[in-house]
């Protein structure tokens, strides 16, 4: 029995080894090397000096890391009941009989596999204020379109707006599929009770729908703490540093200012956020659904 034991746990190491070394390389070594790269101070040139927790320290008082923080809960404010809100339309609206419906499903999703960058460049010049179509349209309505990503008050509703039209597939796939796994029978059986379809909407296909809200939910509030890609390329953390976003700020201290300890510090605070939050909506779950 004992060789049988030991063959069952060779041939298990055998076939789980090359991708636990992967994990271990590229995974876990990087991230308990982030852990101790946050209590030093590292420019890349010479060696990490330990500074215990000085870094997070001067965290504490940072004004720019204040503001960016802000700054990033601004974005998810109005990004994640957008998201929300489209993706669940969308589904609903492609979840019953429409002609050319799998095309237009694949309309939707075609922006989720698009490149980040592509996207940014594109809405770029879409809201370039002289030269976009978003403004050239409002001025055919009698309408003069803001500066959008030039204007401190309009670049981070610029940049939500661009997130939510990407993302909407996204969240539209995972509601559409839980969409698809409710019985037809308690819809039939509202009706028969007279019931709306808003109140079909409200009191059948929400309540059913929860667990499938509850992953896009946090699926999406991940995505919002590590917002970067469209605001690095839209606006670069401008103007006026209206847009600047936690992982915009750690990219800047690691590779701009080469401060690679202050920025290891500054990523496991974003974690904190992204791991409190998670498990906070995942108890919520639990209790809601």
């Amino acid at each position: 029995m004992y060789e049988r034991g030991a063959r069952r746990w060779l041939v298990l190491a055998l076939f789980l080894g090359p991708s636990l070394i992967g994990v271990v390389l590229f995974v876990a070594g990087p991230i308990v090397a982030s852990l101790l790269l946050a209590f030093t101070s590292w420019d890349l040139l010479t060696p990490p000096t330990f500074v215990g927790v000085r870094n997070f320290e001067r965290l504490s008082r940072d004004l720019e890391f204040w503001a960016a923080l802000r700054h990033t809960v601004t974005f998810l404010a109005g990004y994640v009941p957008l998201v929300l809100v489209t993706g669940l339309a969308v589904a609903v609206a492609l979840n019953g009989r429409v002609p050319a419906r799998g095309a237009f499903r694949a309309v939707f999703f075609l922006p989720v596999v698009t490149s980040w960058v592509a996207v940014a460049l594109v809405w770029k010049w879409l809201l370039n204020p002289q030269f976009g179509l978003v403004n050239a349209w409002l001025a055919q309505l009698g309408v003069q379109g803001p500066a959008w990503l030039f204007d401190p008050s309009w670049a981070m509703p610029s940049v939500i707006l661009t997130s939510v039209w990407k993302d909407t597939g996204f969240v539209m796939v995972i509601l559409l599929a839980g969409l698809q796994a409710i019985p037809r029978e308690y819809y039939e059986a509202s009706g028969i009770d007279g019931a709306t379809r808003w109140q079909q909407l409200v009191h059948v296909t929400v309540p059913l729908l929860a667990p499938a809200i509850f992953f896009a939910l946090t699926i999406s509030l991940i995505n919002s703490f590590q917002v970067f890609d469209q605001v690095y390329v839209m606006t670069g953390g401008g103007p006026a540093g209206a847009t600047t976003v936690l992982v915009e700020r750690i990219v800047k201290q690691a590779f701009s200012f080469s401060r690679m300890g202050y920025a290891a510090a500054m990523s496991w605070v974003l974690f904190v956020l992204i791991f409190v939050t998670t498990f906070a909506f995942s108890r919520l779950q639990r209790r809601w659904t």
